[in-house]
């Protein structure tokens, strides 16, 4: 049994309706907004034989329309162009090329419509999408002869084509802003990831760069954060405090770790010295050199040069380093082929280097390139809540280098290095600790009258001297500023108790016989002023 035949009328229409499949096949297949509005454009404006076609839409804020082609803008509320009027009234506009050009005098509209002729008319409908139909998407702008778009106004194709375009539009915007949302929550997600990564990495540097005041935990984040850099970097700060720890951290953190750390310490060397040691030399180039060498730059190369107090090289010494910073090359001593060099420069002062430029001292050029990540490094009186940890750790690290059995600090001790000055900052501190461990007796713990006085002699609670070696009496000199006479009074009777008891060997029985004190109170007197003698 045969189908029966499609009447050739229908036929027709059915191939006419598919022939635009195409069409929306090609809008479909759009992958942002931009990419439709122009893809829109270009249909009508090629299919429908039209001097014009274009899309413009508003952007977030609902103020202004955009072009995808230009950088034109137009404000919604400026009624000097076309579009505002569209916009206000939710209603198409249709008006001649001359009366425009008349009536409205807005530049970038004309620029827009300057190169269409007279004769032509614009018509502009608005665009909205959303369930609703009150989603507000831009305006379609088209330009041909009246007749023409009179034509298209009516034509259902036409309100079809705008309808899909509608849709497309919504529904890519909705994507773009939903991908907008997703990279921002992604982007603090990574933020919040590395930010995480560079607290664990400061976290690690707290085990060799000790302090837990807010001073060091914001100089171990500037750390982190020179690590991840290629820039150079220029550490400031007074003498002791740690700058060379603080480059050899830098270089464990950063992709160099596996490269060579090479330090040199310019105000050691002798100027004559100095540029060889840095840039190596070739065999006979000066008196004695009797073989090639290799200089740090060359042993550096992958790795990390740290060049400690940069304040103190030579100016012609600077000039050649300056190159190797902005170009990679050097050439050794009595040799004529440059070499590269790939490295990370770390360099440090305690000097005032833009005093030292005024002067002519150093180079501004150098100063400006080594600072490409300056750090300031935290004086330790700026970090005295770290101290107590500071002390320990020397405390720890001399009985395992001097083979002594582990010892501690006492309170009254602590305390006093807490009112001490250290213009040699920690390296004095570790000083101060060394010596009095190495004065300590064993099984004892440092005290104040082992502490090394900051004008030498020994320490006490108020800063009264008393002549070593402890256990024998001697004359304390009471010093003229005394502004608490009981705190003076504890402290000379801590003294006298102190002596006392190393006379003893620490026997308070004895002890407190000796002073004339029944045990009991030698006890508590110990106990108040922490005395930890047993």
């Amino acid at each position: 049994m045969t189908e029966p035949a499609v009447p050739t009328t229908a036929g027709s229409a059915l191939s006419a309706e598919l022939s635009a499949m195409p069409l929306a096949l090609t809008l479909v297949e759009s992958l942002s907004a931009a990419a439709l509005r122009q893809r829109s454009a270009t249909l009508l404006q090629r299919h429908l034989g039209l001097a014009l076609a274009e899309c413009l839409y508003i952007d977030g804020s609902g103020r202004w329309l955009g072009r995808d082609v230009g950088e034109d803008q137009f404000d919604c509320g400026d009624f000097h162009h076309p579009y505002a009027h569209v916009i206000r009234s939710g209603k198409p506009l249709l008006l001649s090329i001359a009366d425009a050009r008349i009536r409205l005098d807005h530049p970038g509209f004309q620029s827009q419509v300057a190169s269409l002729g007279a004769s032509l008319h614009l018509h502009i409908r608005p665009l909205r999408g959303g369930q609703s139909g009150r989603e507000w998407l831009g305006v379609i702008v088209l330009a041909g002869t009246q007749a023409r778009l009179k034509v298209l106004a009516e034509d259902p194709g036409m309100a079809a084509f705008e309808g899909l375009l509608c849709r497309l539009w919504t529904r890519l915007a909705r994507e773009q802003g939903e991908r907008h949302r997703s990279q921002i929550l992604q982007d603090s997600l990574t933020k919040l990831n590395d930010g995480a990564r560079r607290q664990a990495l400061a976290d690690r540097l707290a085990e060799d760069l000790l302090g837990h005041s807010n001073a060091m935990q914001a100089l171990r984040r500037h750390i982190v954060r020179a690590a991840e850099t290629n820039l150079a970097v220029l550490l400031q700060g007074e003498t002791g405090t740690g700058k060379d720890r603080v480059a050899r951290a830098m270089h464990q953190l950063s992709a160099r770790a596996e490269g060579s750390f090479m330090a040199i310490n310019c105000a050691a060397i002798p100027e004559t010295l100095l540029e060889s040691e840095l840039f190596g030399h070739g065999k006979g180039a000066f008196s004695g050199a009797e073989h090639a060498r290799e200089g740090l730059i060359s042993q550096a190369d992958g790795g990390t040069l740290f060049l400690d107090e940069i304040g103190d090289m030579p100016l012609a010494l600077q000039a050649k380093l300056l190159r190797v910073l902005e170009s990679g090359r050097y050439r050794p001593l009595g040799e004529n082929e440059e070499r590269c060099a790939d490295l990370r420069v770390v360099a440090a002062t305690h000097q005032p280097l833009r005093e030292q430029i005024k002067e002519q001292r150093f180079r501004a050029d150098l100063y400006y390139r080594l600072g490409q990540f300056p750090i300031t490094l935290p004086p330790l009186s700026e970090r005295r809540d770290d101290i107590a940890q500071l002390a320990q750790s020397f405390i720890t690290d001399f009985c395992a280098r001097e083979g002594r059995d582990e010892m501690g600090i006492t309170p009254a001790a602590l305390r006093l290095l807490y009112r001490r000055e250290y213009p040699g900052n920690v390296r004095e501190l570790k000083n101060v600790i060394d010596y009095a461990c190495a004065m300590t007796p064993h099984d004892a713990d440092i005290d104040t009258y082992l502490l090394p006085g900051e004008q030498g002699g020994f320490l006490t609670g108020s800063g009264l001297e008393e002549t070593p070696p402890p256990g024998e009496d001697a004359t304390l000199a009471l010093p003229n500023d005394i502004v608490d006479l009981r705190q003076a009074m504890r402290d000379i009777e801590s003294i006298i108790i102190r002596q006392r008891l190393n006379r003893f060997g620490g026997n308070r029985a004895q002890t407190a016989q000796s002073l004339g004190l029944p045990k009991r109170t030698l006890a508590h007197k110990c106990q108040l002023l922490e005395l930890d003698i047993k």
